[in-house]
């Protein structure tokens, strides 16, 4: 039975050839990354390219030439915005009411050092944006943020439709994909987003410590960390050529042959979207509890969470996990921000995050022990 319910922390289980490829690297693989012609350094050169070019892939790109790794979307999204803090100096920055503080802390720093204003999109209770509101806003906008799938209720933002009208009134636009790519498709092309951040240990089942973001015009972006990149060796000068510009010092080789392995090697579901339907309906059910998930399930991820009228989220999570080894996470999930928009601060939920691996029976145990920590 399968009782890990926190893959919105870090999806568990990885598909079995992660762990094979990470093995493979350590004990056969050797040598850096582009420094040197040896075949060591060659085959782990090609590992780093082959696993840019799968996430090139998956972003409907035709190869990986404007996708760069950091040790995580957090990385990505200080890249690009710190980055960028010069062109936004002065501007207005507007995001979702339900952004992760991987975006809100370095916003809240650019406000500081750049004099930013920060806005919130029009959206409903849910926190999904209302489209049909965006035309009353009037406000000149340097930047639009959108995080793709909320890590608290697995609302899944209108993307296309954000991205039409920020394409047509000539605003950039950024996608947090970091609780959605792999389990929600996004065509950066088609959509015309000018930057994304990702990861790679929830939806993509790879490992920790490898991430990254995609820019469109990367140029337009300083780097964040300067340092030795085995090119232009002969000056102290960043190199201003891709991806050496944003990928300063030895890459995380080991996580990039996990990774790529994980982009080889998806998960097949073993529950169906009926099954997840009837769990959220159940739990919605139990007496006492409050779910906070999307007004439309058409546009629900695969992750919820929930509160009681005398149950602490505390408390429920600690049951889950001393009675009936269900692992879940409680509290505010470093999302401060979503939290105060759903009215769940300071107390924060439990959060529920399922995966692939889920079977009706796993989700049929969850129901059940909720219903007994909850009523008794």
């Amino acid at each position: 039975m399968n009782l890990y319910f926190d893959n919105a922390s870090t999806s568990f289980p990885k598909p079995p050839m992660v762990a094979e490829a990470i093995a493979a690297c350590i004990t056969n693989c050797g040598g850096t990354y582009g420094r040197g012609a040896y075949p060591r350094v060659l085959s782990s050169t090609s590992i780093v390219e082959e696993c840019r070019d799968l996430v090139g892939e998956l972003l409907g790109l035709d190869s990986g030439d404007n996708i760069f790794f950091t040790a995580n979307a957090t990385g990505g999204s200080n890249t690009i915005l710190k980055g960028l803090s010069a062109r936004l100096k002065d501007k207005t920055i507007y995001t979702t009411p339900l952004e992760h503080n991987a975006v809100m802390r370095p916003l809240e720093y650019l406000k500081e050092v750049c004099n930013i204003t920060v806005k919130t999109l029009p959206a409903a209770i849910d926190g999904r944006v209302s489209v049909n509101e965006l035309c009353n806003i009037d406000d000149k906008i340097a930047l639009v943020i959108i995080n793709h799938q909320s890590n608290i209720n697995g609302v899944i933002q209108p993307i296309e439709e954000i991205a039409e009208w920020a394409k047509s009134n000539g605003i950039q636009i950024m996608v947090d994909t970091t609780q959605s790519l792999g389990d929600t498709a996004i065509n950066v092309a088609q959509l015309g987003v000018d930057y994304l951040i990702f990861t790679g240990h929830k939806c993509l089942y790879g490992p920790t410590g490898i991430g990254g973001f995609y820019a469109k015009n990367p140029e337009n972006i300083e780097p964040l960390i300067h340092g030795g990149t085995g090119s232009n060796s002969d000056s102290y000068a960043m190199p201003t050529k891709y991806p050496d510009k944003f990928e300063a010092g030895t890459p995380n080789i080991i996580g990039a042959a996990g990774l790529k392995a994980a982009l080889e090697n998806r998960p097949k579901y073993q529950h169906t979207k009926a099954d997840f339907v009837e769990l959220i309906s159940a739990v919605e059910s139990i007496p006492g509890v409050t779910l906070y998930r999307s007004l439309d399930m058409e546009f629900q991820g695969s992750l919820f969470s929930i509160t009681h009228k005398t149950v602490t989220p505390s408390t429920i999570s600690k049951k889950l996990s001393e009675e009936y080894n269900i692992e879940t996470r409680q509290g505010l999930h470093c999302s401060p921000a979503a939290h105060n928009y759903l009215g769940t601060m300071p107390m924060g939920t439990v959060r529920l995050a399922t995966s692939p691996y889920h079977t009706k029976e796993d989700f049929e145990f969850l129901i059940n022990s909720l219903n007994v920590i909850c009523n008794g």
